[in-house]
């Protein structure tokens, strides 16, 4: 093996990756639910990082309690699986966004903000959301009306 490809093969070895799982709701205007972390900027998908040895569904389901207190029941719907590169000492990763339905002004009534991660909650059209997140969650969340609306999950790269 010459010294260039084991540098390569080095490099890719020290990249770390995560991954994220997050639900999409929406409400019966179809406007989309967002949470707006105070760590970091942006709107952003109630989710979150998995743990060790968890799926994603799994991960999804548990974030989205923690966060809001709304708990997921019946089968998963993956909308959206999204490859972020890692850049500028980010870490990379896979996210996944389910779906998480429509939720009932009741159901809404119930959210449970988690104080120690979130700022608020938004009910906003699907433009709004996706001009308030950084180009690679807009990006989710285009693919993810997209999927949504074509009846089927799809893979995407980056930002479109």
């Amino acid at each position: 093996m010459d010294s260039q490809a084991n540098g390569c093969a080095e490099e890719a070895a020290d990249v770390r990756i995560t991954g994220a799982a997050g639900a999409l709701f929406f409400d019966a205007e179809g406007r989309v639910l967002l949470v707006e972390p105070d760590y970091k900027p942006g709107l952003e998908f109630p989710g979150g990082i998995l743990e060790p040895g968890e799926s994603p569904w799994e991960g999804c389901v548990r974030e989205v309690r923690e966060e809001l207190g709304i708990v997921l029941d019946g089968a998963p719907n993956l909308l959206v699986a999204q490859w972020v590169a890692p850049t500028g000492g980010h870490r990379g990763g896979m996210r996944w966004l389910f779906d998480g339905g429509v939720l009932t002004a009741e159901r809404i009534g119930q959210i449970r903000l988690q104080a120690d991660e979130l700022r608020a909650w938004h009910l906003l059209t699907p433009d709004q959301g996706a001009a308030a997140m950084p180009a690679e969650r807009a990006a989710r969340l285009r693919a993810a009306l997209r999927a949504r609306a074509g009846g089927g999950g799809m893979y995407v790269e980056g930002v479109e």
